[in-house]
Order: C-alpha cells, then sequence, then structure tokens
C-alpha cells in the first residue's frame, strides 16, 4: 500500500563512474534519511532506485511534502546533466525499493540513521579509486540501516584505506571483502565474550563482590589499550580476588546479559551452517554457562583456582592471552575442517588482536582505537547481529529463518519486536 510519507526515486541511464555520487551529494543538502536503496547494471545501462523519508531529528515538524518538491526539483536539473532519466513514486509501506534483476569486491556501509551526504561520501571514494558501483542492495533498515555494494575494478588496497578514512569523517562503519561464493562460505566465527557477546567485563562484576571494582576496573582498561601485558594484568586483578566466597561466581552468572543482538547473530549463522565458538580471557565458570544457553561449538577460556569454597586469588592451567586466542582460533577451525580464510573474529579489546589478524575476517565491535586501526572491519553499533550484514546476510533472511521459533531475547526500544533479538 502506497502513502507519501516517503519518496521513491528511479534513474536510469548509461552506467559510468561517479553517477551514484553525484545522485547522492544532490541529496546531501536536504534533509533526507535513505529508507531503502538498490543498484544494478545491465549491459552497460544503469537502474538505481531509492527510497527516500524526511529525517525529523534535523528539521523537525517540516512538511514532507515541500521536502520532496525540493529533492524533485534539484534531481530533475542534475539528471540533465548527467544524461539520465528519473521518475517519481510513492514508496509503498515498508519502504522498499521494486526488485531489479539481478577480482569483485562486497563495500558493506552501516549507519543509524544512513544519510545521503555520508553515502554519497563513500561513492566518491569508490569513483575516486577508480572503481565502478554495479550494484546496491540494502540488507537492513534496523536496528540500522545499512546497504551493500557489489564494486568491479579499481584497487582493493587503495579502496580499502580510502574508504577507512572516509568512514571515520562520516561516522559510519564499513566493511570490504572480495566477492565470490567463499564468502557465505565462512563457516566458523570465534567471538570474545567480555564487552562482545555480553555486556561489561566479567571480572569487574566479581570484583564488585570482592569489593576492588574501581580497582580492577582500572588494571582491566589499561590492559585492553594495550598499555599493560594482559597476563600480567589479569594475575594481577585475580589476586585481588584472593578470599572471595565461590558463590560470588553463582551471582554474577546471574547477572550477565547477553549484548543485544546476541542470540540472533548465533542462531542465525548456526541455521546457515556455521560453527560458533568463544575465546575469552575471562573465566569457564562463566562462559561454560554461556555455551549452554547459546548452543556454542567450541568454547575456551582461563579458569579461576577454588579450594574449599573460596578463591584462591590464582589461576589454573595455561593462561588464554592475546597470543593464545589466536592458537585456539587456529585450533578450532582444525577441529572443524575449515580453512582460516573461511573464519570470521570478533573482539574489542587489543588482546584479541592476533586473532583478528589470523581470521579470514577480523571484526573490531565497539573496539578500543588500537584495534579498529588493526582490524579488517569495525562494527561500532551496540547491536551484535549486525554482523551478520557484514557477512552478507539480509534482515528479512533473519526474520524468515526466525518464523520457525523466534528467541526471548529483548528488542531495541526504537525497533520491531525482532530487531533485537
Amino acid at each position: 500500500m502506497n502513502d507519501d510519507s516517503t519518496l521513491l526515486v528511479t534513474v536510469t541511464g548509461h552506467d559510468r563512474p561517479g553517477i551514484s555520487a553525484r545522485l547522492l551529494s544532490t541529496l546531501s543538502v536536504f534533509p533526507v534519511t535513505i529508507v531503502d536503496l538498490e543498484q544494478v547494471v545491465l549491459a552497460g545501462r544503469l537502474v538505481l532506485g531509492t527510497v527516500l523519508g524526511v529525517d525529523e531529528r534535523v528539521a523537525p515538524g517540516v512538511s514532507r511534502q515541500r521536502v520532496f518538491e525540493e529533492v524533485r526539483s534539484a534531481l530533475d536539473k542534475t539528471a540533465i546533466d548527467l544524461d539520465m532519466e528519473v521518475e517519481y513514486g510513492d514508496g509503498d509501506g515498508n519502504g522498499r525499493v521494486n526488485d531489479f534483476a539481478s577480482g569483485r569486491l562486497h563495500v558493506t556501509v552501516l549507519a543509524d540513521p544512513l544519510r545521503p551526504g555520508a553515502l554519497g561520501a563513500i561513492t566518491s571514494c569508490v569513483a575516486r579509486a577508480g572503481a565502478n558501483i554495479d550494484r546496491i542492495e540494502r540488507l537492513s533498515s534496523y536496528p540500522v540501516t545499512s546497504v551493500e555494494m557489489e564494486i568491479s575494478g579499481g584497487s582493493a588496497e587503495q579502496l580499502r584505506a580510502e574508504l577507512a578514512m572516509e568512514a571515520s569523517t562520516q561516522g559510519v562503519d564499513v566493511a570490504v571483502q572480495p566477492s565470490g561464493l567463499h564468502r557465505r562460505a565462512k563457516h566458523l566465527i570465534v567471538m570474545d565474550v567480555d564487552s562482545t557477546l555480553i555486556q561489561g567485563e566479567v571480572i569487574e562484576l566479581l570484583a564488585a563482590h570482592a569489593g576492588c571494582e574501581q580497582e580492577v576496573a582500572r588494571v582491566t582498561e589499561e590492559a585492553m589499550r594495550g598499555e599493560l601485558d594482559f597476563e600480567e594484568s589479569l594475575r594481577r586483578r585475580v589476586s585481588l580476588l584472593k578470599g572471595l566466597d565461590a558463590s560470588a561466581i553463582d551471582a554474577v552468572r546471574e547477572e550477565i546479559q547477553l549484548t543485544p543482538g546476541a542470540r540472533t547473530l548465533v542462531r542465525t549463522l548456526k541455521r546457515l551452517g556455521y560453527e560458533c565458538g568463544i575465546v575469552s580471557g575471562g573465566f569457564t565458570q562463566i562462559t561454560d554457562v554461556l555455551v549452554e544457553r547459546l548452543g556454542l561449538d567450541y568454547s575456551a577460556a582461563n579458569t579461576l583456582e577454588v579450594v574449599d569454597g573460596t578463591l584462591t586469588g590464582e589461576l589454573v592451567g595455561p593462561i588464554i592471552d592475546r597470543k593464545g586466542k589466536a592458537t585456539t582460533l587456529k585450533r578450532f577451525a582444525a577441529e572443524a575442517g575449515v580453512p582460516l580464510e573461511q573464519t570470521v573474529a570478533v573482539g574489542d579489546g587489543a588482546n584479541d588482536l592476533d586473532m583478528l589478524q589470523v581470521a579470514g575476517l577480523g571484526v573490531a565491535f565497539n573496539a578500543k582505537p588500537v584495534v579498529r586501526q588493526q582490524a579488517d572491519t569495525s562494527v561500532n553499533v551496540p547491536y551484535l547481529d549486525t554482523i551478520a550484514f557484514i557477512l552478507g546476510i539480509t534482515r528479512e533472511e533473519i526474520e524468515a529463518a526466525d518464523l520457525h521459533g523466534l528467541a526471548t531475547e529483548p528488542a531495541s526500544p526504537s525497533s520491531p519486536a525482532t530487531a533485537g533479538v
């Protein structure tokens, strides 16, 4: 059912580099957001469709009709300059563009909201790298808007470097990956736990029970920034827990909260044939519970020593540190029979860096700057399931799979009921 709350713009004409960038640049001066976007090139002819909404956060109370009239006028002039044809219509109730016919790269852009100026800057980077956008497709509209561009030509290394800088400037997340069937064949994902799979740091929750939370948090922060050797920092923090009653571990198990979207990500990937694992600098007393709750396939973590119902302030066995995480990912991959180039690693701290670099795709999730700079890509929104979009999985595919059984994880307040599960 059509309505006048959105505007459908369809542009067609001879394809050449820079068309998308020029059109989005035209839109960037208006208070509009991109609700949907698709692009395809057939026999050298480009068809680009976008559904626009009015950004009331930028222009509260503005007349939609007036904004859309101004957008039409500007796009008409740009279309003449580009020798393109442009048509307008109402977006449908879901803000969907009509379907188009169906050595490359995939560029995935995530933002909340996604504005024309930001996407225009990204497409300009593509043009400057000598590459062409053959197709643009929306992957999701919530909990973030994400679009995927299929790119041909140009230098992958130049494109990756320029897009990383532009993404930082525009406040969006961008991932660049080789195209091909292997992209959907990444059959193993390994995640960090604290501040990645779950919210917060387990050792700080334990420290709160021991009355030393601030001191432990300070050492944790130094370690995550890479300013302190992880094993040294871990042993120092664990020593502060000496004498704590083991019942505190049971209490912390009840306190931990999954990151929004964690259940969705694991459930969706497992339905697609992935195996899922966790590797943590935290403790098996907690990770074992996560394995059971989420149905994870692999797990590795450190173990707190408990004697006569009391923490001794020591650890049992070898330490899983930065190097140990990378080694563990390799072991999981070998056990799963998955080549390393078909693995995905997700983490947030400096002790995750080796693991992120060993994996076929390393994702920095709400990470420290040193990690974002060295990972293949970064995600800076608080929803773990957005990683599925980087892997080319659409929100519609996730929801279709969920028809077979929805989980009970809460949705984000501003999203439909399935957004955060």
